[in-house]
């Protein structure tokens, strides 16, 4: 059997246990919280612009089951805002659970508050992960889907302090990189001043602190945009601030943009609150994500590894990495999908076969090689890329990759001899009669 140990639960270390387990392998998913999807516990934004199109493709490559789960928790399908199109909202109070139970289904073994400290190495590759609890975790292979944000020091010294975010690192300790602790020369993501590290693009307010107008427009339509006084506005600079870069529109600087997510999603990283209060219908706003949204949010793009276009990290034997660990990437489709390939190859990878590199002419493959381009070019440390905005998706749409075109999306990976590479077995299991 082919052990496969994934640390970090987030939408990457999902996309890499799905694909690990209808691979054939024994899956291990490593949490170091109480619950699963990390920052999709407060995101809940899916198939926006170009993510539509690597949704689609991942659905038609065999990661359905993942997409299936988002669709069921939907609170709003098709919905537009500034610089956004048919984006699907889902409800941040139902995923988590749902995305378990799934992972458990496939045969998943999820364990939460099993945060790894260390890693124990033979030669060039890793032989357990060390928890906080002394405990050796073994496998055949590992993928670091740690993510790049926080801990708390990081978000100090080039943040605001702790914003007391959903990560809740004063908890459950700090994210710990497995790809350094095996001895990876990790780098940091920088902001358009050359600055380190780029600030998470979102707060959520609590929308019962709204006025019910708001509520009721959030309710209905899944989006509401209120103009902000003047006077009020923020200057243009703290959108160069976000992690979010295709959230850097003007529009968000002269608006209040809140999407429904359950809760009101906030679109700015920060907003002192003695200026939001001063806006008609927010005079009584109170943030529940993070705690401290008045100044500031989680720092991110602080540890990323080295790795080709399969997701297997450079200098270390059995180690593949995803999400945020492969490169300043932004947002949950483009963690579930470089998840489902490091999942895939790090099962082709213990049976000895030869890496899957997913095609150019595809989304998803043009992505993952183009960000790793751009990053050791060393140009693309102070960009951020994704399917949904900024400077990827105006490439996807230059280069005819994105359409809304189901039929022709399922063609084109057909015709790339990608259909259902993800849901197919590379190991067939043993039967214990």
């Amino acid at each position: 059997m082919v052990r496969v140990v994934i640390a970090g639960g987030g939408w990457a270390g999902t996309g890499a246990a799905v694909a690990a387990a209808q691979a054939g392998a024994e899956v291990t998913v490593l949490e170091r919280t109480d619950m699963l999807l990390g920052t999709g516990l407060v995101g809940g934004i899916m198939r926006n612009n170009g993510r539509f199109t690597a949704t689609e493709e991942a659905i038609a490559m065999g990661l359905g089951d993942i997409f299936h789960v988002v669709d069921q928790c939907a609170r709003h399908k098709n919905v537009d805002f500034p610089g956004h199109r048919h984006a699907t909202l889902y409800d941040v109070a139902k995923i988590e659970p749902a995305i378990r139970h799934l992972l458990q289904k496939k045969g998943v073994q999820v364990r939460t508050r099993s945060r790894v400290k260390d890693v124990i190495m033979d030669g060039t590759r890793i032989q357990a992960l060390v928890l906080d609890s002394g405990e050796r975790v073994e496998g055949d292979v590992f993928i670091d889907t740690t993510g790049s944000a926080g801990p708390m020091p990081n978000c100090t010294k080039y943040g605001n302090g702790c914003a007391m975010c959903i990560l809740r690192c004063p908890t459950f300790g700090g994210r710990v990189s497995i790809a350094a602790r095996a001895g990876v020369k990790e780098f940091m993501g920088r902001k358009a001043d050359g600055s380190i590290g780029a600030m998470s693009g979102s707060c959520k307010l609590h929308k019962e602190s709204l006025d019910k107008k708001i509520v009721e427009q959030l309710d209905k339509e899944g989006v509401a945009v209120i103009p902000i006084p003047e006077h009020l506005r923020k200057g243009k600079d703290i959108l160069a601030k976000k992690a979010c870069q295709q959230y850097a529109l003007a529009e968000f600087a002269e608006n209040i943009i809140l999407l429904d997510t359950g809760h009101a999603k906030l679109m700015s990283p920060t907003y002192p609150l003695d200026m939001l209060r001063q806006i008609p219908g927010f005079e009584n706003a109170r943030f529940e994500d993070p705690y401290a949204g008045g100044i500031g949010n989680s720092m991110r793009y602080m540890a990323m590894a080295p790795r080709d276009n399969a997701l297997k990290v450079e200098g270390v034997d059995n180690l593949f990495c995803a999400g945020e660990k492969a490169g300043p990437m932004v947002g949950h489709t483009e963690a579930v999908v470089t998840g489902g390939l490091a999942g895939h190859n790090a099962v082709r990878y213990a049976l000895g076969e030869e890496l899957l590199v997913i095609p150019e002419n595809l989304a998803i493959g043009d992505f993952i090689a183009h960000v790793n381009e751009k990053i050791k070019s060393g140009e693309g440390l102070g960009q951020k890329f994704t399917f949904s905005g900024s400077v990827y998706f105006q490439r996807m749409v230059e280069k005819g990759l994105y359409t809304t075109d189901v039929e022709a999306i399922r063609q084109r990976v057909e015709e790339n001899g990608m259909a259902r590479i993800f849901g197919r077995p590379l190991v067939q299991r043993q039967l214990v009669i």
